[in-house]
Parts: structure tokens; C-alpha cells; sequence
């Protein structure tokens, strides 16, 4: 096997364990700790913690430990935040959070720059386009981490399925379930069954030990690797350099465009969390469903990953993002005017499948994008990506308890049209500046063709 895909290969399993914690935890928290709002603050502060991180941490300890060290070091910030889950308080739950949002931002912005660093090897190596072997490296990533989803909320759905089930409620009861859902109402009986303490405790110890594992695999096998750019420039940066190389790179126009994706990565993302789970799968059918709903989702998701890597070398990413938009306008537009009940059992998986049909496009794509148009400023540009889509993840998770849920899908219906018209003129900027060098070449051919034929 290729050194290069080996190592992509273990970090896509380790980040697999690690999510296959984080992910099922961050789906129940709306529902399991929704007293006082503790679960939604602890996501809006986690996230919080997660921009302020971006903003200074991923170039700097990056360069620092390199790649390999900051994943390692950040999965382990992860770990705590499964230990706070123990006991769910705001003395423990806002403090671990915390930490695990400074960890965070370098974990995403290491592996992002080691898969980038890893295809743009192998492309050299092979004679490849450096773009298409990027993208299909990621597109395997998220195949692998994607399915973490799958098997994190299986797990949680089989420990809280021991939960003693309800009997079934009036349909009255379900009027202020989905956009209706406006916070003020009372919930019917599903959403707040609350599992046993032991079985909580059983599923918190389970995604503790896929932390720890996760952490172990790491360390132990993922080998280090050098930037070349990095190596070969030789350059010692000072400390505030390395700091404010995040702001810096916004001096690009390209990049103060594309702002808008992984914010609205972050809102989508954020609802999906935080309001589908609670006010249409927990409010209808009841929190043991939320697993299996959200396993549909994972698994599209990561498979879309995959196709998607290998379908841009055919059609280009702009088909894909336009794919991506289209589906995902369908579903807020579905979703206000679906009204949910638990005899619609087959919708709540048909709409988690179709918003991980679309949230594969971000994934893979806009990482995959912001690799090849910041190529020379790696952590940089993947910091300014976690920076923006955790601002994204804040709003949403921030407003969540005091918005109706129809409001929150007009408002990420508002930021996808304004995402989807930022990324074209980006493209269209792109076109351009291809376009110039290839006239400017054509015309010095031409040049030197007329010369040669007048010496002759």
C-alpha cells in the first residue's frame, strides 16, 4: 500500500473513533440535557471556544509540533469533554466544552493541512493533478469519518432503547412539533423521557474508551510528516507572525468570499443538531429514535463523500456545490410545511438522508477548495475555515432557545442563496485569472512563431 494513502487511512480511523464519541453526544444534547438550556449552551460555548481558537492556535502549534502532535494533542481535549458528560452540570459540562473548543480548531486545521500536504505528494510523486488527488484523499476521509455518525448513534440508540417506550399520545399533542415548535409550548411526553442515570453512564463510558483509542492510534502509528513549502522556504517565524497569519490571509479577496461556506456549513450543521433532532425526531417519536434517524443522515453523508471526491474530476465542483444548494433549498422549504407525526415514520429518515446528501457536498468540496486556492498558506486558510464555520455553529446553537423553528429555516434558507452567490463570483474570479496566463502563452507562441518564420 502507498505510504501516503496509509497514513490517510489512519487518520480517517482515528478520527472515526474520536467522532464516533463527539458526534453522538453533540446529537442528544438538545434532548438530553435540555434543562435550563444547559445541552444548546454548551454546544453555542463549545464553538465559541472553537473561533476564538482559530484565531491564533492552528499555525502556530502546528509549526510548533507539527501535524501529527496537534491531532493528537486535540483529541484529547475531546476525551474531556466526554468525561464531563459523567455528570451533566454547568460545573462540568461549560469548563470541558471549553477545552474542547481550543482543541478543536488545531485538530480540524492539522488534519486538513496533513491530507493536503499528504495528495500534493503522491500528485508530484505520480504526475498527477495536484487538485484531483487532494480532493480524492479527502473524498476518503469523509467516507471513513462520516460513518462515525453511523456507528455513534447506533450505539447510543441500543443503550437508550432499554428506556421503557411510551404509549401513544393524542395528536394534539404533536401540533407544536417541527417549524411550529416555537419553545413556549409544552412538549408532548416523547421529548422529555429522560434515560436512566446508569444508562447514561454506560453510553459516556463507551465513547470515552473510542476517544482514548482514537488518541492511542495516533500516537503510535500516524507517521510525522514536513511541509516542503515550509522546509524549503527555512524561515523561523516570530510568535505574533505565526498569530496573526489567520488575519492576514483575509487580505485575499477570494478568501473574504468564501467566508460564507463553512458559516453556512456551521448553520446547516447546527440545525440538524440542535433543532431537528429535538423538534421534529425527539418531539414526534421520542429520543431513543434520534440515533437511528441520525445513523440514515451519517451514512449518506459518508458515502455522497466518497462519490463526490471521484465524480469532481468529471464534472468540475461547481456542479457539485450547485447539487449541494439545490438539495438543501428543497428540504427548508419541505421542512416548513411538513407537519410531523409518528405515523410518518419513512419522512424523518428521508430528510436526514437528503441533508447528508447535501452536507457531503460541504465537506468534501470546501475543503478540497480551500486546499487548492491557499495552497501556500495551508494552516492559515484551514484556521480561517474552522474560524467561520465555528461562528456558524455559535449563531445557530446561540439563538436556538429563543427562535421558532421556522424562523431558523428562514434565516438558513436567506444564507444559503447569499453563500451560493459568493462562491460563484469566486469561481468566476478563478476563470479569469486562468485565462489571462493561457492568452498571454498563446500570444508569446504566436510571438516566436512570427520570428522564426521571418529568420527563415
Amino acid at each position: 500500500m502507498d505510504r501516503s494513502l496509509k497514513n490517510v487511512l489512519v487518520v480517517s480511523f482515528g478520527f472515526l473513533l474520536l467522532f464516533t464519541a463527539y458526534g453522538g453526544l453533540q446529537n442528544l444534547q438538545s434532548s438530553l440535557n435540555s434543562e435550563a438550556g444547559l445541552g444548546v449552551t454548551s454546544l453555542s460555548t463549545l464553538y465559541g471556544a472553537i473561533l476564538l481558537s482559530s484565531m491564533f492556535l492552528p499555525p502556530l502549534l502546528i509549526k510548533k509540533f507539527g501535524c501529527k502532535w496537534t491531532i493528537a494533542g486535540s483529541m484529547c481535549c475531546y476525551v474531556a469533554f466526554s468525561l464531563g458528560n459523567f455528570h451533566a452540570s454547568w460545573y462540568t459540562l461549560i469548563p470541558t466544552s471549553i477545552l474542547l473548543g481550543l482543541g478543536g480548531a488545531p485538530l480540524w486545521s492539522a488534519q486538513c493541512t496533513y491530507i493536503t500536504i499528504l495528495g500534493n505528494r503522491h500528485a508530484e510523486e505520480a504526475g498527477e493533478a495536484s487538485k484531483d488527488v487532494v480532493s480524492q484523499y479527502f473524498g476518503i476521509f469523509f467516507l471513513i469519518f462520516q460513518s462515525s455518525g453511523v456507528w455513534g448513534n447506533l450505539i447510543s440508540s441500543l443503550v437508550f432503547g432499554q428506556t421503557p417506550t411510551q404509549e401513544d399520545l393524542p395528536d394534539e399533542e404533536f401540533l407544536h412539533c417541527g417549524a411550529s415548535d416555537c419553545l413556549m409550548a409544552t412538549e408532548p411526553t416523547n421529548s422529555t423521557q429522560r434515560p436512566t442515570q446508569e444508562l447514561i453512564y454506560t453510553l459516556v463510558g463507551i465513547y470515552t474508551g473510542c476517544g482514548l483509542l482514537a488518541v492511542l492510534l495516533v500516537a503510535v502509528v500516524l507517521e510525522p510528516i514536513q511541509d516542503p513549502q515550509q522546509k524549503s522556504e527555512g524561515e523561523k517565524l516570530h510568535l505574533w507572525s505565526n498569530l496573526l497569519a489567520t488575519f492576514k490571509l483575509l487580505r485575499d479577496p477570494r478568501l473574504r468570499l468564501l467566508i460564507l461556506l463553512p458559516m453556512y456549513s456551521g448553520f446547516e450543521q447546527g440545525f440538524l443538531a440542535g433543532d431537528y433532532t429535538k423538534s421534529y425526531v425527539t418531539c414526534a417519536l421520542g429520543i431513543h429514535f434520534v440515533g437511528y434517524v441520525m445513523i440514515c443522515f451519517s451514512a449518506t453523508n459518508a458515502l455522497c463523500s466518497l462519490l463526490y471526491g471521484k465524480l469532481s474530476q468529471y464534472t468540475g465542483r461547481v456542479a457539485i456545490y450547485v447539487l449541494g444548494a439545490l438539495t438543501h433549498l428543497c428540504c427548508i422549504i419541505a421542512l416548513l410545511l411538513w407537519k410531523p407525526y409518528p405515523d410518518q415514520l419513512a419522512v424523518f429518515f428521508i430528510f436526514s438522508a437528503l441533508w447528508g446528501l447535501s452536507d457531503a457536498v460541504w465537506q468534501t468540496q470546501n475543503n478540497a477548495l480551500y486546499g487548492t486556492l491557499f495552497e501556500k498558506n495551508k494552516e492559515a486558510a484551514f484556521a480561517n475555515y474552522r474560524l467561520w464555520e465555528a461562528l456558524g455553529f455559535v449563531i445557530a446553537f446561540g439563538y436556538s432557545t429563543y427562535l421558532c423553528v421556522y424562523t431558523k429555516l428562514y434565516i438558513l434558507l436567506g444564507i444559503l442563496i447569499v453563500t451560493m452567490v459568493a462562491y460563484g463570483t469566486v469561481e468566476r474570479l478563478e476563470a479569469k485569472t486562468q485565462i489571462k496566463p493561457l492568452a498571454k502563452e498563446q500570444t508569446n507562441q504566436a510571438q516566436e512563431e512570427e520570428e522564426m518564420q521571418t529568420k527563415m
